[in-house]
């Protein structure tokens, strides 16, 4: 049986730096930043398959393809599946919304997809939310 040992690293770097220490997105330390400031004007891209596994793979994939920033990874309650968030200009993200796809289709099966250039701040909001549960 294989033991993932990176998984604790990838969790770290999902969860980002917490606030204070500085996290490289224009956050001085000592400075409380809320996750909508950090994300505000990027354009937001979500994916959600059938494997959980499959996410890692197709998150892999968009972040070595283009400069996006994963927001989350949430698992789905009621299945073994998951949803990915990821942030960035839009060309970037349609990029990194492609190559996941592309990499995620031989493996499992793809609910749902959609990128938006331009989240409202109601939009933000309920982001947010989802990320904190």
């Amino acid at each position: 049986m294989l033991k993932f040992r990176a998984i604790p690293f990838i969790m770290k770097i999902l969860k980002g730096r917490k606030p204070g220490r500085g996290n490289g997105i224009g956050e001085e330390p000592g400075q409380e930043v809320k996750m909508t400031d950090k994300y505000e004007g990027m354009a937001v891209g979500v994916f959600e398959l059938d494997s959980e596994c499959a996410c890692f793979v197709a998150l892999d994939a968009a972040a070595k393809t283009a400069a996006v920033k994963i927001q989350g990874v949430e698992r789905n309650r009621l299945s073994a599946g998951a949803c990915v968030k990821m942030r960035g200009r839009v060309s970037e993200v349609k990029a990194a919304m492609e190559a996941a796809l592309d990499a995620a289709a031989p493996i499992s099966k793809i609910v749902s997809h959609t990128v938006i250039a331009a989240p409202s701040e109601d939009t933000e909001t309920a982001l947010a939310m989802t990320i904190k549960k």
